[in-house]
């Protein structure tokens, strides 16, 4: 039997890539070949789809993260009755086992005893949906690599394993399931896992631009991170068809061959100190890119701007003098380390600001 015919863009964004063992770094992709700017260099579907909160259940189909019609035309579960689906398809292919039990049978008041802060309900929904997971997908999960240590204050891993163990049917629980699995679980979703946001809007403000659900994407899990980077990731949820909530990693502008694709780990116009000390918290390492090597030089009063003034400064101007003044200043007279930041921010940041980023 013939089989399915592959999405050309998949394929050919399949061969844009490879993986590498790089120094200091890790795994991670490089181009396999040269690469156009815009290109598309990954088109990939979840491995794991999660809702972001509880409150996002009302809003958003559980299957795909399709925002739901306001008419109430939507169609609830009907084994949960609380999560609800765009269309009888999504409705065919449900929503993770585990987390339709616990939202079950007037369970969803013991899920929100059990989390009732978004911060406290994004760790246990992700678990409720990965271990609801087939096996060879989990071990897929547990195959990625971990984050660092939680930082001070994170919900502890015992007690959000206590609540899947109180919420979860026991047949239905995984072969192994531990509090080790469950802390194993935990590294992989904070190193690894992917906003899927609420479609851009120039005019909403950032601190309001929020995640609708989260994802793991085994193969765009390895982009590593760089504060100059060189492709994007894009979310295009409520276009209509399959595929909506695969990553769409492109090209920012011309790779070379065997040159690092890399992404930001958050939106590119932060402040240096807010990027080193997210980066450390959440991800374990320094930065010493390009960027991170020229602003490191400023004065503290440099850096005072937030970001958004920043970015838009050096985006209005188109150039000229705003934040390449500072960088004048502390780099060499002919403007040397110029060229990161007047490249990035004038071609790239000074068109629509893609604000795509890894989570969390």
């Amino acid at each position: 039997m013939a089989s399915a015919p592959q999405n050309p863009t998949a394929a050919a964004a399949a061969a844009a890539l490879r993986v590498a063992d790089l120094p200091g770094r890790g795994r991670g992709l490089v181009a396999a070949r040269g690469v156009r700017e815009g290109e598309v260099l990954l088109s990939e579907p979840a491995l794991l789809l999660y809702p972001s909160a509880l409150a996002s259940l009302r809003a958003y189909c559980a299957a795909c993260f399709r925002a739901l019609p306001a008419d109430s035309a939507a169609a609830p579960c009907a084994s949960c009755r609380a999560a609800a689906f765009c269309s009888p398809a999504c409705a065919a292919a449900a929503h993770p086992r585990l987390l339709c039990t616990a939202l079950s049978h007037c369970a969803s008041a013991g899920l929100a005893a059990a989390a009732p802060a978004e911060a406290v309900q994004e760790p246990l929904l992700f678990l409720l949906s990965a271990y609801s997971l087939p096996d060879p997908a989990l071990r897929a999960v547990l195959s990625l690599a971990s984050a660092p240590p939680p930082p001070p204050g994170a919900q502890d891993a015992a007690d959000l394993h206590a609540a899947v163990a109180a919420l979860a049917p026991p047949h239905l629980l995984p072969a192994g399931f531990s509090p080790d699995l469950t802390a194993a679980l935990l590294d992989k979703d904070r190193g690894n896992s992917f906003a899927i946001m609420e479609p851009y809007r120039p005019w909403t403000p950032l601190e309001l631009q929020k995640a609708r659900a989260y994802a793991v994407y085994p193969r765009a899990s390895l982009l590593n991170h760089d504060c100059l980077p060189n492709a994007c990731h894009f979310d295009y949820p409520d276009r209509p068809g399959p595929g909506n909530t695969d990553i769409v990693v492109r090209a920012l502008h011309d790779i070379p061959e065997g040159r690092e694709v890399c992404i930001s780990y958050f939106a590119a116009n932060w402040r240096y100190a807010d990027r080193q000390r997210r980066l450390l918290e959440d991800y374990g390492f320094r930065c010493e890119c390009d960027r991170c090597q020229v602003e490191s030089q400023w004065k503290d009063d440099d850096d005072d701007n937030n970001g958004d003034d920043a970015m838009e400064e050096e985006g209005e101007e188109d150039g000229a003098d705003g934040g390449d003044d500072g960088m004048e200043e502390e780099g060499d007279a002919d403007g040397d380390d110029d060229f990161p930041h007047a490249y990035f921010f004038v071609r790239t940041l000074g068109a629509d600001l893609c604000m795509a980023a890894a989570s969390p």
